[in-house]
């Protein structure tokens, strides 16, 4: 059996042994997580037993690297920063290791170390990993921890990956708003939250996002509604379920699910009531225009009720609205009118959209736009709050983003551009989105990663359902969360020697100015940046 000890930042394919030089050390602070790779690969069939050893131990999690099938890598225009471009199987579901596991021979296998010292533990160490068979070790490797004894700044970055509540609806054949929902809703809030995503996306109506055109989704409606001769009143007892949900996960901010349509607010969200007779029906949708005068008087009923509700929860900091997705110039008239009457109606309340188009933004229609990673450079320093998105069309230029088929360095450089720009804001819009595009039909994310073709793989989502309703974490997502560290670990320099030091530093190591289309496109070169981070850290304290 051959063992390999290798970062978090490489990608071991079964039928291919891997070229990274071995990881021998690391470093990490003492509230952070950290995570490395045991790469290895066993001349016939076998069934392994995996154990750690050493004073981080029990402060460890293995995981098993599984393959997931990756139909489309990649768009047609995209630019060669991948490790292949070609459908197959590519290593992304961390599934957790209990009990021994099953290998083929002659193929690669990961296992994932993820080290958490959670305060508990600092100084340096040595864990060992061991792989045991019938009781034998068969194989061992060794690395070199050093835990800081100084905490990480707190996340101070707004991180929503929008949540799909139906999906999981879809998935795991269970009715919104029953027992089983709050409880698997639940479980993968809580994986969000332990993974840098703070602001859930909270379906007070059905979110209207990639939804076809006279189609639907799976209401999963939070707010009741009850309609009698132009009248509504509201129940918000499965919002008020969710809120005290989200607040026992450790959620800071909620993200109102869209007033209107995506792609220019044309519509109104579908939402469904009951009449005095106690019979269900919908009464707004894609028959509802933006210009319905039963809609604005509904969305001014609605809204007087809801900012007594984010009253009495003591919310008004912690929520943000959406008007509608992405408009361009010719929605903007319809646009406009539909952002006045939602900053009446919500008034000093955060309204934040998608927005790419500079032009737009320079009419005032949006006040917090966020616009995609490759149009930073026309936003930056010039709103009050720089917010950025990634989502299926970034993979030219080297633009970060997390597609199964990038090499993990691309995911995880976004960290240090966050800090360099100073983001407040990211936004993505797959955190478990198990549909085909247009939600037209649900899909089985083990076995269609690409939304049919439609997205490369990846893009749609970072989590995998369990059988047990708990979300299992990508790869992808354990390396977006280290992205996330560097960038708090870049704050908790600063907070030491400055700001301009770090830019400063920053900008030696990268030899050219970094920004998200040029940056050193080495996995050496990022894990030597943050040992460097770290070192300076560790000489100041």
């Amino acid at each position: 059996m051959e063992l390999i000890i290798l970062s978090s930042l490489e990608k071991v394919f079964y039928d291919e042994r891997p070229s990274a030089k071995p990881l021998t050390k690391f470093s990490m602070l003492k509230n952070e997580r950290a995570s490395f790779q045991a790469a290895f690969c066993c001349e016939s069939d076998a069934q392994l037993s995996v154990a750690l050893g050493g004073a981080l131990a029990d402060s460890s999690k293995l995981y098993l690297v599984k393959d997931i099938p990756v139909g489309t890598a990649c768009n047609k225009d995209a630019d060669d920063f991948f490790l292949r471009k070609t459908s197959g199987m590519y290593p992304d579901v961390l599934e957790p290791v209990e009990g021994s596991i099953s290998v083929g021979g002659g193929k690669w296998y990961s296992i994932w170390v993820e080290v958490s010292p959670e305060g508990k533990y600092a100084g340096e160490t040595e864990l060992e990993i061991v792989f045991s068979e019938n009781g034998k070790a068969v194989a061992s490797g060794k690395i070199s921890v050093d835990v800081i004894d100084y905490n990480l700044n707190e996340q101070k970055l707004t991180h929503t990956c929008w949540y799909h509540s139906d999906c999981l609806c879809n998935y795991y054949g269970v009715e919104a708003m029953s027992d089983e929902y709050w409880r698997i809703n639940r479980n993968f809030i809580k994986t969000a939250v332990d993974h840098g995503i703070n602001c859930i996306l909270t379906p007070v109506f059905t979110p209207p996002l990639d939804t076809k055109v006279g189609g639907e989704r799976r209401t999963v409606q939070l707010v009741g509604v009850k309609y009698n001769s132009g009248k509504y009143s509201f129940d918000f007892t499965n919002l008020q379920k969710w809120v005290d949900m989200c607040n026992e996960c450790g959620v800071k901010y909620l993200e109102i699910s869209h007033l209107f349509t995506q792609w220019g607010a044309k519509h109104a969200p579908k939402i469904v009531a009951t009449d005095k007779k106690g019979r269900e029906k919908k009464i707004f949708g894609w028959k509802t225009r933006t210009s319905s005068k039963k809609y604005d008087s509904f969305l001014r009923q609605f809204g007087e009720e809801l900012v007594r509700f984010i009253d009495k929860n003591d919310l008004r900091e912690r929520c943000f609205f959406h008007i509608s997705d992405e408009p361009s110039m010719k929605h903007l008239k319809i646009y406009k009118r539909r952002a006045k009457l939602i900053s009446e109606i919500f008034s000093g309340m955060k309204v934040i959209d998608a927005l790419s188009d500079f032009k737009f933004y320079e009419t005032g229609a949006v006040k917090l736009p966020v616009p995609c990673e490759s149009e930073i450079e026309e936003f930056a320093g010039k709103v009050p709050e720089l917010w950025i998105y990634y989502c299926c069309g970034q993979d030219k230029d080297h633009l970060p983003n997390r597609f199964v088929a990038m090499p993990s360095m691309r995911n995880r450089i976004l960290g240090m551009l966050l800090y360099k720009y100073d983001v407040k804001g990211f936004l993505q819009w797959g955190y478990n989105f198990y549909n085909l595009q247009y939600s037209v039909k649900a899909i089985d994310p083990y076995v269609i990663t690409d939304a049919g073709g439609s997205f490369p793989s990846g893009d749609s989502f970072v989590v995998y359902p369990s059988r047990k309703g708990e979300a299992l974490a990508s790869l992808r997502l354990k390396v977006l969360y280290d992205a996330l560290q560097d960038m708090m670990a870049l704050q908790t320099l600063e907070n030491i020697t400055g700001r301009e030091k770090v830019l400063e530093f920053l900008e030696k190591e990268a030899v050219k100015p970094l920004s998200f289309t040029e940056y050193p496109c080495s996995a050496e070169w990022l894990l030597e940046t943050r040992e460097k981070i770290n070192a300076m850290i560790k000489e100041n304290i």
